[in-house]
């Protein structure tokens, strides 16, 4: 298994139960497709550098799991087709 950190921002017009049902929705989206050691880290409310989809502020976070290449690339499924996620970043960690 391989050590994946995925850096997700959250549209900023959601409420709190929203923002904690995404993440609790990809957190189960990398146990489902095999991976494990999921943590994660919500940085909070940040103004973005540029307007994304008219968007000027959105909810960080910063998950990190251990999973195959195949969990990686089913959280960034999910992530492209959710309305909730407006952008993300998904690097392999160095061994």
């Amino acid at each position: 298994m391989k050590a994946y950190e995925v850096l997700y921002v959250i549209r900023p017009d959601l409420d709190d139960e929203a923002v904690a049902a995404t993440v609790d929705r990809l957190s189960e989206v990398v146990t489902n497709n095999g991976g494990a050691d999921v943590a994660i880290d919500k940085w909070g409310k940040r103004r973005l550098a540029y307007e994304v989809n008219d968007y000027r502020e959105g909810f960080y976070v910063l998950m990190n799991f251990n999973g195959e290449a195949r969990t990686a690339q089913e959280v960034e499924r999910i992530m492209k087709i959710s309305d909730t996620v407006v952008r993300f970043l998904t690097t392999k960690k160095e061994d």
